[in-house]
């Protein structure tokens, strides 16, 4: 496969990885990354379990929150079950809790809460800070492929991973960990959309968002330390992942992603980031922990 495939096959192909399959009032399976290797990307286990609990909400609930821990990482190319506990169902909120299981082992859970729309007291203390727009950044694409030419020793994983097409268009002003040996101060931004179309549910936007929320932030944390996993230099994985949505957005539109890790040490990251709109709305808030160790040898 090349990155010239048509946008909006790229886009279907990410709407069906995030369709879960019913199996039961509350059982479902996640369908495999096609051409997918090595470790899952934990952003997949997230939105798929998302979606999982967005079946089996009340009619008119809408999730505002998610937290997830990460317990193994999970493997490419093998599906992945989802069983779902109803633990809570009121008027204006409901819980559901979501227990991801890939042969026989629990990879991941995740409990989702559930509201019914109401309007409330407003205020917000965010502003979108002021970077490039995405109509005038070079396409995430061609950064990849220009980084994986700068490397002198590349493994068929990473080549595999680098290269494979990908139906989320990331554009960024700055350079990501991966790519610089700077040390520089632990804050990125990024802007993310699909780069297809997709459907009107608001459902597949919320684990769209979800999904692409794993992008760009456990690496913030490697930022002052001038070090990258690419490089073979860290070791790292996600252990835990909480997620805030406060107004819908469209995930096929341009999103700002702004991250910032405000600590590292005993082996662990700790991140932050928010995510607006193009108006300068603040749409969502992201917060997770991660491992974060030198690999073996550096």
């Amino acid at each position: 496969m090349s990155d010239t495939l048509n946008p909006a096959e790229l886009t279907q192909s990410l709407v069906e990885l995030l369709t879960v399959k019913r199996d039961g009032e509350h059982l479902f399976t996640g369908s495999v990354q096609p051409g997918g290797v090595g470790r899952m990307f934990g952003g997949q286990v997230v939105a798929q379990a998302l979606q999982a609990a967005q079946h089996t909400a009340p009619e008119g609930m809408e999730a505002h929150s998610l937290h997830a821990y990460f317990l193994r990482g999970g493997k490419e190319g093998v599906p992945i079950e989802y069983r779902v506990e109803a633990d809570f169902d009121g008027r204006s909120f409901a819980n559901r809790r979501a227990v991801a299981s890939q042969e026989g082992s629990a990879i991941l859970n995740l409990t989702a809460s559930f509201q019914q729309p109401e309007d409330g007291l407003e205020h917000v203390d965010a502003e979108m800070p002021e970077v490039t727009s995405p109509e005038d950044l070079e396409p995430d694409a061609e950064v990849r492929r220009r980084f994986l030419d700068s490397l002198d020793d590349v493994s068929d994983v990473q080549r595999a991973m680098f290269e494979r097409p990908r139906p989320i268009e990331i554009r960024s002003p700055c350079a990501m960990h991966w790519m610089s040996t700077e040390k520089r101060p632990p804050r990125t931004y990024s802007w993310f959309r699909t780069v297809g179309t997709l459907p009107d549910d608001p459902r597949i936007h919320r684990a769209v968002i979800a999904y692409a929320s794993d992008y760009t932030l456990l690496g913030t944390a490697a930022l002052p330390h001038g070090l990258s996993w690419a490089r073979g230099e860290l070791k790292g994985a996600s252990l835990d992942h909480a997620l805030w949505f406060h107004r819908p957005a469209r995930a096929d539109e341009w999103l700002l992603y702004a991250t910032e890790s405000p600590w590292s040490g005993a082996g662990r990251g700790f991140n932050q980031g928010r995510i607006f709109d193009c108006s300068g709305r603040l749409v969502a808030s992201v917060a997770q922990e991660g491992v974060i160790r030198l690999a073996k040898g550096k």
